[in-house]
């Protein structure tokens, strides 16, 4: 493996956390706005947001790397709850809520920090194997 594999291997690596950083802040997005309803009738509530990835080609480096491709909202049906009281309750008492899943979401984000530490492992060992060749290169 060569000096340049090395930093290519650093790189497409350091992509890769910065796609996982992007899903991680849309979760915590979504898990922070899991309860956010309307303010009157008719108002829709917080609607999931999801990340899509695409592999793009880096010229510079000849390797693909992974991308954020975009960050959309998630168009399942929103729940509902009877909150007569609530001032966005429709004229039989149900108030739309996000069609955030608490549980999907702690799972998403799980996945995400084990694929983000994953990436981190890659580059500190490409790391310690590059300053074990200069150190051999030295001496």
């Amino acid at each position: 493996m060569s000096v340049d594999d090395l930093t290519r291997t650093m790189m497409i690596s350091a992509a890769g956390m910065r796609a996982q950083s992007v899903r991680m802040r849309v979760i915590a997005e979504n898990m922070a706005n899991a309860e956010t309803v309307g303010m009157k009738p008719g108002d829709e509530p917080y609607r999931r947001k999801v990340v899509t990835f695409a592999s793009e080609l880096d010229k510079a480096t000849g390797a693909a790397e992974v991308k954020v491709k975009a960050v959309t909202e998630d168009q399942s049906p929103f729940g509902s709850r009877f909150d007569p009281g609530h001032p966005a309750a429709d004229g039989d008492g149900y108030v739309k809520t996000p069609n955030v899943n608490t549980l999907v979401e702690v799972s998403d984000m799980r996945q995400a920090q084990r694929t983000y530490e994953a990436n981190l492992n890659v580059i500190d060992s490409a790391r310690g194997m590059l300053m074990r060749t200069i150190d051999l290169l030295r001496s």
